[in-house]
């Protein structure tokens, strides 16, 4: 079993890295999903089509990690028809997520697509790296967090500018549930029962999903639905 690795909470110096490590805590801690992303096209059983990275190039790796914080889902994905996945930093807890090392040019494009907008444009993540935080807009994901550096690279992952109880939770679909749970278990660092066990106990799946029938989506396509 793959060993998480440690964050260093230090933020880094600098404002221009080269290199970051995008942390994804939703549908792109596993790996196919992420390609998409980066190569573009649309993923089987999508709605949308992804234009890509101007760089399409796959991860130079990807480690699991723990982020400080807690893990919600709230609003509607017209892509998954369920809720959405959330990291709140300032929350009690360890959020499971997986750092793809990517250029800042490639966090750029996957960060704008999940914006809903066009690649093709650097973010100015100077006040992001100084402070650990920078909301660049009123979007669900337009609030970047570097919660430090790993191997001395900047950590950066996006979420939104509310809190976990500044808006009503919802319960994650039955897709959504399987591929943050695929992307998990494909890290190695965590064992099947305990990624089920986590999910089913983060708030909009709370109440709606149990260990048990996380633990069946992981089984295959065919898994119990809660």
């Amino acid at each position: 079993m793959n060993r998480t690795r440690d964050i260093d909470p230090t933020l880094p110096a600098g404002s221009s890295p080269r290199q970051v490590w995008y942390t994804a805590y939703g549908s792109n801690t596993h790996l196919e999903r992420l390609s998409y992303y980066l190569a573009g096209g649309r993923p089987q059983g999508a709605s949308r089509t992804y234009p890509g990275c101007r760089d399409p190039r796959p991860p130079a790796a990807s480690v699991p990690v723990e982020l400080p914080g807690a893990l919600y889902f709230a609003t509607h994905s017209p892509v998954w028809d369920g809720g959405r996945a959330f990291h709140d930093p300032a929350a009690p807890g360890r959020v499971r997520a997986r750092a793809h090392l990517v250029t800042a040019a490639q966090f750029s494009d996957i960060a704008a697509q999940e914006m809903y907008r066009e690649p093709g444009t650097d973010l100015d993540v100077t006040e992001a790296l100084g402070s650990g935080r920078a909301v660049l807009g009123s979007g669900r994901y337009e609030t970047l967090v570097c919660p430090g550096t790993l191997d001395g690279v900047p950590v950066l992952t996006f979420t939104a500018p509310w809190g976990l109880h500044d808006i009503e939770w919802t319960c994650p679909s039955v897709a959504y549930l399987r591929h943050l749970a695929a992307g998990l278990l494909e890290t190695g660092a965590w064992p099947g029962p305990a990624i089920a066990a986590y999910l089913a106990a983060c708030p909009g799946a709370a109440g709606h999903w149990t260990p048990q029938a996380v633990a069946a989506l992981m089984a295959g396509p065919d898994g119990l639905a809660p």
